[in-house]
C-alpha cells in the first residue's frame, strides 16, 4: 500500500464531502488550498449549490467524472457508509481527515483492497511535503491570507569618505582607517557606533582623530 503523501500526490480530482461554505471552517479552507495549487476538487454538500467556486453535489453518486481520491469532513460514524459509496463509483482511496477514525471503516477499506488514510490532515501532509499537482515544488501563493514577507533592502557600508576638521588647514584622513563608523550626513553604520551623530559630536570626534594622528594620519 502506498504512504498518504503518496496517495495524495497520484491523486488529480478529490471529491471532499462535507466541504463547507464557511471560510473560517477547515472543511472550506483546507480544500481551498489544495483547489489553489491545482487540483481539481469537487465539493459533496446536499445544502449548498457551489462551494469556492465548484459545483456541488448532494452524493457522491451524483459526481459526472472519476474520482482518485474521497476527502471526508463527516463524523466517524458516517465513515463506513462513505467507504461503501466510495467503492460503489470506483474511487482509488478513502481520506479521513484529522480527528476521524473508524476500525470499521478501515476493515471495509482492506477487505475491498480500496487505499485509506484516517486521523491526517490532507492540506498538512500537502504543506509539509510542499506539493502540489504532479509532485513539484509549489509556488510562492496567497494561503489564508497571508503573503510573503519581501525580502529588506541591504545597503552598501560606506569606507571611503574623507573628513576634515571645520575651519583649520589639516591632512584629510580617510574614513575607513580612522573613523569607519562616520558616514556621511553623520548617520553611523556600524552597531557599536551611536544611531545619529549631531554635528558637534561628529566635530569632536574629528577633532580628537587629528590631535591622534596630526601630521602622520593615514590618507
Amino acid at each position: 500500500m502506498r504512504t498518504a503523501r503518496e496517495i495524495l500526490a497520484g491523486a488529480h480530482t478529490i471529491a471532499v464531502v462535507g466541504a463547507s461554505r464557511d471560510p473560517q471552517k477547515p472543511a472550506h479552507w483546507v480544500p481551498k488550498s489544495l483547489q489553489e495549487q491545482g487540483w481539481r476538487v469537487i465539493p459533496v454538500n446536499p445544502h449548498a449549490d457551489r462551494v469556492f467556486g465548484e459545483q456541488a453535489y448532494a452524493r457522491l453518486a451524483d459526481i459526472p467524472v472519476h474520482v482518485d481520491l474521497v476527502d471526508v469532513f463527516r463524523p466517524a460514524r458516517e465513515a463506513p457508509r462513505l467507504v461503501r459509496e466510495a467503492l460503489a463509483i470506483g474511487a482509488g482511496g478513502v481520506w479521513l481527515q484529522s480527528g476521524i477514525t473508524s476500525p470499521q471503516a478501515r476493515q471495509a477499506a482492506h477487505d475491498a483492497g480500496l487505499e485509506y488514510v484516517e486521523d491526517r490532515c490532507v492540506g498538512t501532509e500537502r504543506a509539509l511535503a510542499q506539493m502540489v499537482v504532479g509532485g513539484t515544488t509549489p509556488r510562492s501563493e496567497v494561503y489564508r491570507g497571508l503573503r510573503p514577507r519581501a525580502e529588506p533592502e541591504v545597503r552598501p557600508l560606506v569606507r571611503h569618505h574623507r573628513i576634515g576638521a571645520p575651519g583649520t588647514e589639516q591632512h584629510p584622513v580617510r574614513l575607513s582607517a580612522a573613523a569607519p563608523w562616520l558616514a556621511p550626513k553623520h548617520r553611523a553604520v556600524c552597531r557599536s557606533a551611536p544611531r545619529v551623530w549631531t554635528e558637534g559630536r561628529a566635530r569632536t570626534r574629528i577633532c580628537r582623530i587629528r590631535a591622534r594622528y596630526g601630521a602622520s594620519a593615514p590618507t
